[in-house]
C-alpha cells in the first residue's frame, strides 16, 4: 500500500536540483501536482523539495544517478510506493563536456556525456513507460537543448547525445501514441543558469548576440513549456520538439 495516497497527479523529475530542473519542479508544485524530485546531489534535491512544502506543496525526493538503470527504476517505484500512482515524467538530468575538437576528446569525456544525458534518458524512459504502459495512460517531456536540433563548433559529446535524445523521444511517441502516451521535448537556447554564469564575459556576450529575441532566457521559461506539455491543454501533441530559443536556432 502507498505511504502517502494521493488524488493530485504525480510527475517524477531528473536532474530537478537546480537550474531548469528546480523550475519545472516547483512549478509544477504551484500546479498542484505531487513532485518526486531526484538528482545526484543529496543536498540539492532537498532543497527543492523545501521549496515546494514552503509554497504548501507537495514532495519527496529520491538519489538517482540518471546513468544508472537502477536508480530510474527506483524512482518509479518510490513515486507509485509513496503516493500510489505516477502519472508523468520530465528526463532533464544531463551532462555537457569540456569544448574541443573531436579529435582531441577522450574517451572516458565522451563515454561520460553518452551515459548520463543519452543512456540515462533511456534508462528514465524505459522505466517510465513501461509504468505507464501498465495503467495505459501517462505524459513524458525530454528536456533536450537545440544542440539536439543542429550542430555546434568544439561540442561533439553534447551535440551527439542530444541528437540522439530527439531520437528517442520521436521514437517511442510513435511507439506509445496508440496507447494513449504522449511524450515530447522542449529544447532550451541560452538559459540564464549558474552554468551559463561560469562562461567567459566575451562568450556570454557571442551567445547573446546569436538569439535574435536578443537576451537568454529564464527557467522559468523552460518550466512554462514543460508544463504546457504535460498540461491536457496539449492533449492532442506527441512526437513534438519545443525550442524555447529565443529564435536562436533560427539564426
Amino acid at each position: 500500500m502507498p505511504t502517502n495516497p494521493i488524488d493530485a497527479p504525480v510527475v517524477a523529475i531528473t536532474g530537478a536540483g537546480e537550474g531548469i530542473g528546480r523550475a519545472i519542479a516547483t512549478r509544477l508544485g504551484r500546479e498542484g501536482y505531487a513532485v518526486v524530485v531526484s538528482d545526484i546531489n543529496d543536498e540539492a534535491a532537498a532543497a527543492t523539495v523545501q521549496e515546494i512544502t514552503d509554497a504548501d506543496g507537495t514532495a519527496t525526493w529520491v538519489h538517482v544517478d540518471a546513468g544508472s538503470p537502477e536508480d530510474n527504476d527506483a524512482l518509479v517505484a518510490s513515486a507509485v510506493d509513496t503516493y500510489g500512482r505516477l502519472d508523468a515524467a520530465v528526463n532533464n538530468a544531463g551532462l555537457g563536456a569540456p569544448p574541443a575538437p573531436l579529435g582531441e576528446i577522450d574517451t572516458a569525456t565522451f563515454n561520460r556525456a553518452i551515459d548520463v544525458t543519452l543512456r540515462g534518458t533511456f534508462f528514465g524512459m524505459r522505466a517510465q513507460l513501461q509504468h505507464f504502459a501498465r495503467v495505459g495512460a501517462g505524459a513524458i517531456v525530454n528536456i533536450i537543448s537545440i544542440g539536439g536540433l543542429q550542430a555546434s563548433t568544439h561540442l561533439s559529446p553534447y551535440i551527439a547525445a542530444k541528437h540522439g535524445v530527439v531520437g528517442l523521444t520521436e521514437t517511442a511517441a510513435l511507439d506509445y501514441a496508440p496507447s494513449g502516451i504522449r511524450i515530447n521535448g522542449v529544447a532550451p537556447g541560452p538559459i540564464a543558469t549558474a552554468a551559463l554564469d561560469t562562461l567567459p564575459k566575451k562568450l556570454k556576450e557571442e551567445q547573446r548576440a546569436q538569439v535574435p529575441l536578443g537576451r537568454f532566457g529564464a527557467p522559468s521559461d523552460i518550466a512554462a513549456a514543460t508544463a504546457w506539455l504535460l498540461s491536457s491543454e496539449a492533449s492532442f501533441v506527441t512526437g513534438a520538439i519545443l525550442p524555447v530559443d529565443g529564435g536562436a536556432v533560427l539564426a
